[in-house]
């Protein structure tokens, strides 16, 4: 059995875990970091529903991961196993043992196809598409392009799901297309969502239903997909009314954009850092284990309850980079996590809702002379340009460049638009 040890593992190479190698190398060059991670490409998965709606390339989000890394990185290319805290190792798929000082866990979470009964066989093919996927994205762009008429499905399964508003951006580029082409009446259009309402903060959420109603939209609340057949294009799904009563509806459908359910990843749901719904239990502010003091961790696969989106992993990496340093000149941790995320909302192929919150719902813009509720070009730009920019050439980089957002109230504005 191989054993080797260094001194921060780090156990996936996603925005977190390269983010986070990077900036500890910046603050201290001397540290033996290892990465543990085996894909070789990585995405810009923002950058999914653009490549859906046709306003961006799959090339657009593809970097080699080996050009991402800090060259005095160790990177270990293969999966991490289990995990054995007690003796701060981590154990490889061929066997091999890496043990740490300090462990930080953030391998995204999971894509569940499964629980939907007869996706993973039609995902791809007979209209079935999923800007979800790396795999099947392009086919989503290839559905709106040959699609004339008919019903066009998009659901959202029960949170939490990478990026809450994915499901409904891609929708609405969707609607711009047909509406562009002059086609949008000849289709029925619905959202399918197991949550009770179109977005889980109730300041953007009014706003978003008013998007909805523009493009004649039919919105379905507690409205869960179940099971998918594709050479007859139906969608079965299992909705709930409001005394808790639960019937099958099947639809049949032109074009089903589907959002899986989603998880953390097994490996961690069945390890000893896991909380009993299976996401790798950390403090909320400070995102040092609740019970392992020389494991962090950050991104999907945390228990944290913010969004889960590159966003929320740009102002969790500072404080987990802090607060490794810290605990090793034996200082206290730092709670600097507010649990911040963002969700810039594509409304049409020029406009962008740019959603930003922290723990509570609190909404918490970057930008506070601005109302966030309004559909800007310039967040069109800030989606297509900027936020690439910031993600490529800053975060996963390790520069400390902080764009500080803060704890604001939806009261400011209280003229009905």
């Amino acid at each position: 059995m191989t054993q080797s040890h260094h001194s921060i593992v780090i156990v996936g190479g996603g925005a977190a875990g390269v983010a986070v190698a990077n900036t500890l190398l910046r603050q201290q060059a001397q540290l033996d970091i290892a990465l543990i991670e085996p894909s070789e490409v990585h995405y810009y998965q923002p950058g999914f529903t653009i490549i859906g709606g046709g306003a961006y390339t799959m090339k657009q989000t593809c970097r080699q991961e080996k050009d991402l890394l800090n060259p005095k990185i160790h990177w270990l290319k293969t999966f991490a196993e289990s995990f054995q805290p007690d003796a701060k190792t981590v154990t490889l798929r061929d066997g091999a043992v890496v043990s740490y000082d300090y462990l930080v866990v953030c391998p995204g979470l999971q894509l569940d196809w499964d629980k939907i009964s007869g996706l993973r066989e039609t995902l791809g093919k007979n209209k079935v598409c999923s800007n979800y996927s790396p795999e099947f994205v392009e086919y989503t762009w290839e559905c709106i392009q040959q699609a004339e008429s008919g019903t066009a499905l998009f659901t959202q399964p029960p949170m939490p799901i990478k990026c809450a508003g994915a499901p409904q951006k891609i929708m609405y580029l969707a609607a711009d297309r047909f509406r562009k082409k002059g086609i949008l009446a000849n289709f029925s259009m619905e959202f399918h969502t197991a949550g009770p309402t179109i977005f889980g903060v109730p300041f953007f959420a009014k706003a978003l239903m008013k998007v909805v109603a523009e493009y004649g939209i039919t919105p379905h609340f507690n409205s869960n997909l179940i099971a998918v057949d594709g050479p007859n294009k139906t969608a079965t799904f299992v909705e709930t009314d409001s005394e808790g009563n639960t019937q099958e509806i099947t639809k049949s459908f032109a074009m089903l954009h589907v959002t899986p359910p989603q998880s953390a990843p097994d490996f961690i749901k069945q390890s000893p850092l896991a909380n009993a719904a299976g996401w790798v239990d950390v403090n909320d502010k400070t995102l040092q284990h609740n019970r392992f003091t020389t494991i962090f961790g950050l991104g999907d696969a945390c228990s944290t309850s913010n969004a889960k989106t590159a966003a929320a992993v740009r102002k969790q990496v500072p404080v987990v980079v802090d607060n490794i340093l810290a605990a090793m000149a034996n200082q206290a941790m730092r709670e600097g996590y507010d649990g911040y995320g963002s969700c810039p909302l594509t409304t049409s192929l020029n406009t962008v809702m740019l959603a930003e919150f922290a723990y509570g719902g609190k909404v918490t813009p970057s930008f506070p002379l601005f109302d966030p509720r309004k559909n800007r070009y310039l967040w069109w730009l800030g989606k297509i340009i900027g936020f690439p920019w910031l993600y490529w050439q800053i975060m996963l980089k390790g520069y400390r460049i902080d764009i500080p957002h803060v704890a604001w109230y939806a009261e400011r504005f209280t003229k009905e638009e």
